[in-house]
């Protein structure tokens, strides 16, 4: 298949719609810009390293801005050599990327004129990546309501996040927000060694995922609240989800806690951390009770540990918590794992995805 070379003249600026001609895009703001947020695919290849941002901003204040741009100028000469010997070397000649900084100012330019004047055809995104942010804000108060969901609800430890995944495995669409978020969405729902992202950087994410979805196929998503940690989901697919037809996922007390078990086992190796994350929960429960779960972890049982708590915290949490922002849970379809294998849950998937659809096919 021949590449398509975009129209655009070199240098020219273009806009978000033109963007799918674009899928090389060159990040130039700092590491630290960018980790934050950025375009969906792109690299990052700073003209300014976050020291050397620093550094022209400290002589802008303290000296002038003639003495600023003079340094600055320097800097980016030499990342911008470093980036044509390294990250350009083996471009071929109809390379078309596209280039943006902050706001499409002065750094984006002047990466994407020297490629220019070497012979490639770089773009600049006009606006920067604040056009690309102002771009998601608004999008995400429209773009959930385009599709009909179908919310995975369950007490803690029932396999929602096992059944989203087999659902997934199995072909359909599914809208895995702790996925996204990288959290399990309660008070334990940390990842060990995996951060979660910011919240811009969760919502470009979200938008890019809801892109891909088909608006005539139904797409699962589990009963979230408005956070999960720290990051918040947008108001639009709060409500659409929250009017959405729901599935429970019934599973026995004992599979729960060996399906716990199996996903926690951060905890279990480390008991100490564990009675440290119980500690909110002081007011809620009294220091006795709170003392007597971490003291059930330091010795190892884990299943009268995670038993006690489904029953005196979580479960009751979780069923006023549907109750207050599920109004059609009441109604719900159910379905019943009979074991926590994902081979189980395929199975469970494929059963599960036939009766939407079909009931989907009987309302449309």
């Amino acid at each position: 298949m021949t590449l398509q070379i975009p129209r655009h003249a070199p240098g020219t600026k273009i806009g978000l719609a033109s963007l799918p001609d674009y899928p090389e895009r060159i990040d130039v703001r700092s590491p630290a810009e960018f980790a934050i947020d950025h375009l969906p695919g792109a690299v990052n290849l700073p003209v300014l390293t976050d020291d050397e941002r620093r550094q022209v901003g400290t002589l802008h204040a303290q000296d002038s801005a003639f003495a600023a741009r003079r340094l600055g100028a320097a800097l980016v000469a030499r990342n911008i050599a470093h980036i044509v010997d390294t990250h350009c070397a083996t471009r071929p000649r109809d390379w078309a990327p596209v280039v943006y900084c902050w706001r499409g100012g002065k750094r984006s330019a002047s990466l994407a004129h020297v490629l220019n004047e070497i012979g490639w055809r770089a773009m600049q995104l006009d606006g920067g990546y604040r056009t690309w942010r102002r771009h998601v804000v608004e999008a995400l108060t429209r773009v959930p309501a385009q599709f009909l969901y179908v919310v995975v609800c369950g007490l803690t430890g029932s396999g929602k996040s096992r059944l989203l995944a087999a659902l997934g495995d199995e072909g359909a669409q599914v809208l895995d927000l702790e996925l996204l978020a990288r959290h399990r969405g309660s008070l334990l729902g940390d990842l060990p060694g995996d951060p979660q992202p910011s919240q811009k950087a969760f919502e470009t994410d979200l938008l890019t995922t809801l892109g891909r979805f088909d608006p005539a196929r139904p797409v699962y998503v589990e009963s979230e609240s408005r956070k999960i940690g720290a990051i918040q989901l947008p108001d639009a697919l709060l409500d659409a989800m929250r009017g959405a037809a729901c599935v429970r996922v019934d599973t026995p007390r004992t599979l729960r806690v060996a399906l716990l078990r199996d996903e926690y086992t951060h905890f279990i190796a480390d008991p100490a951390s564990l009675a440290d994350k119980l500690q909110p929960l002081v007011p809620v429960h009294g220091h006795k009770v709170i003392e007597r779960w971490a003291a059930a972890a330091a010795a190892g049982d884990f299943a009268t540990l995670v038993d006690e708590l489904l029953a005196t915290h979580y479960d009751p949490t979780y069923g006023r918590s549907m109750l207050r922002n599920f109004p059609r849970h009441a109604e719900a379809m159910r379905v019943t794992p009979h074991a926590i294998d994902m081979p189980a849950f395929r199975a469970l998937a494929r059963e599960l995805d036939a009766q939407v659809n079909a009931s989907f096919t009987v309302a449309a």
